[in-house]
């Protein structure tokens, strides 16, 4: 096959779902019926593809020779050797001048939040994976700075609720993954990623008890505070807790007896009642944001 399908292998289109956070403030700031700015979000969806799939690839290029130990990893085109080195050193500079091109077109604080984007999962390529607790949170950030590209891009202000919420949901997936490597892995897991040497999973399961409950009491404080009940003139949003409950429930449950959980994004796209749990949330908040129920 051609070297252009192995490098949108190596985008991760998969992990483009991890982009829908920026359609959280079209939905909750009431625009999402409107064409321009749903537009635009869409674009700075394709942004911030962009941008994560030139950062994908430098991984790739940074860690081929690990990616070799790991049972899945090593058939991406670059462990494989199906993607040289040098296509996929061009092709990771190339896609990133295109996004921040794309950007600047849509909006300049745009540029700027998808710089600082890009530049932290540089970061953390280089050195921030490496260190404990902060591997997460850099992961964390990223999700952040999703939401508040997709309020800038609209002209809103991002709700410190709604920054917070996804903060801490992300802080629970990064957990939920690191403990999924270190029980998948077993003793490669060092090998493949070196902060998995200062885990464990007596550790990391108190950290995802305690982002489970923050996760779940922020959102919950989110639906009723005055603030959001004087915003959608409504006392409803508290109805959708049972759906954020349930799907944090089934992803431990996905962690804990199927043994699955390393890609949060599989598990997205392949688990039904996760993808059920997830338009029935999208369903019954804009049913009630929009005041159809």
């Amino acid at each position: 096959m051609s070297q252009l399908y192995y490098i949108f292998i190596s985008l991760r289109p998969k992990q483009w779902v991890k982009n829908f956070f920026i359609f959280l403030p079209l939905l909750f700031s009431k625009k999402i019926l409107n064409f321009n700015d749903s537009a635009v979000v869409a674009a700075t969806f394709l942004v911030f593809s962009l941008f994560s799939g030139s950062v994908y690839l430098f991984n790739d290029i940074l860690d081929y020779q690990k990616d070799r130990l790991h049972p899945f990893k090593r058939l991406r085109p670059i462990a494989a050797g199906k993607l040289t080195l040098n296509c996929a050193w061009f092709a990771s500079f190339f896609i990133l001048i295109s996004a921040v091109l794309l950007s600047s077109l849509i909006n300049v604080n745009l540029t700027n939040i998808a710089l600082i984007y890009f530049s932290l999962n540089i970061a953390y390529s280089l050195k921030l994976k490496k260190v404990v607790i902060l591997d997460v949170l850099c992961i964390a950030a990223g999700f952040v700075l999703r939401v508040v590209a997709g309020s800038v891009v609209i002209s809103v202000s991002a709700s410190h609720w709604l920054l917070m919420c996804a903060f801490l949901i992300s802080i629970f997936i990064g957990f939920c993954k690191r403990r999924a490597e270190i029980t998948s892995l077993n003793e490669s897991a060092n090998s493949h990623r070196e902060v998995l040497e200062h885990y464990n999973t007596a550790f990391l399961d108190q950290m995802i008890v305690i982002s489970t409950s923050t996760t779940v009491m922020s959102y919950a404080l989110y639906t009723m505070s005055p603030e959001t009940v004087e915003k959608f003139q409504t006392e409803n949003l508290i109805y959708t807790v049972p759906f954020v409950l349930y799907g944090i429930f089934r992803y431990l449950y996905m962690i804990h007896k199927k043994k699955v959980g390393m890609s949060p994004t599989e598990a997205l796209l392949k688990d039904y009642p996760i993808i059920i749990c997830v338009l029935a949330w999208l369903f019954l908040s804009g049913a009630i944001i929009f005041k159809v129920i």
